[in-house]
């Protein structure tokens, strides 16, 4: 017999049922998502609602509420580290108008924490408070690169999905991926998220010197220079580094 969940597990799938594609919700369409009956999605979701978690459109239609952005935005991995980078970023966006990511790693997956756009850049997939594979991305390679060893091996050790053509499943091919990463000082995803895109990441350390979030520039493949990118790249990354260390001081 399954266990059953608890009115905390219940409010968390109602939150969680919610996704970049399916951002709004009719209330029959959470209870679905999150495996609960429709009496008692009714009751949590009016809770939600009272506190902010969850909002209702003139529709009827659930969203995600601001009030848990607010909460959300006070994760400390995400709070300094923001604050410490975004000049660096910025600067970073103005020297070339690409694509600006800043990210983290949680548990074997990426979460951008930062991201500038840039108008006429090529198109990425991903987005602030996103998720994506480690082994595809830029910033995802440098992460991975610097990870602990159990997780490397955890990681390589199941299957790994293809995004394009050009996306580096191999384990053996991977590890010598993750070793030039570590000696260069930075990491080239080309083309392995999209085939139109190229990254390249750098390391950022926080004041143990432990390798705690990445940046990196994503810019059209076809004309891509990765060398001449690089030396941008790793400056911001110093930069923040410095900044994470002397923040909060």
């Amino acid at each position: 017999m399954a266990a059953t969940r608890s009115v905390t597990g219940k409010v968390l799938a109602l939150l969680g049922a919610f996704t970049p594609e399916a951002p709004e919700l009719t209330l029959s369409e959470l209870a679905r998502r999150a495996g609960v009956s429709i009496p008692t999605a009714h009751r949590r979701v009016r809770e939600l609602v009272a506190w902010g978690a969850i909002e209702r459109g003139a529709d009827g239609r659930l969203r995600i509420g601001l009030r848990l952005w607010e909460v959300a935005s006070l994760a400390p991995r995400g709070l300094g580290l923001r604050e410490a980078a975004m000049p660096f970023l910025e600067d970073l966006y103005e020297v070339s108008h690409e694509n600006v990511q800043l990210a983290v790693r949680a548990g074997l997956e990426v979460v951008f924490v930062e991201r500038i756009a840039g108008r006429h850049a090529v198109p990425v997939l991903t987005r602030v408070g996103g998720r994506f594979a480690l082994h595809a991305t830029g910033v995802g390679l440098v992460l991975l690169a610097h990870a602990p060893v159990a997780v490397q091996d955890e990681l390589l050790g199941t299957p790994l999905h293809a995004y394009s053509p050009k996306t580096i499943i191999d384990p053996v091919r991977l590890r010598e991926v993750l070793a030039a990463t570590r000696r260069n000082g930075y990491a080239v995803s080309d083309g392995q998220v999209t085939v139109d895109a190229l990254s390249v990441a750098a390391p950022i350390r926080d004041p143990s010197d432990a390798v705690t979030a990445a940046v990196s520039l994503v810019v059209r493949a076809d004309c891509a220079q990765p060398a001449a990118l690089a030396p941008l790249v790793m400056a911001a990354a110093r930069g923040i580094t410095r900044a994470l260390r002397g923040f909060g001081r």
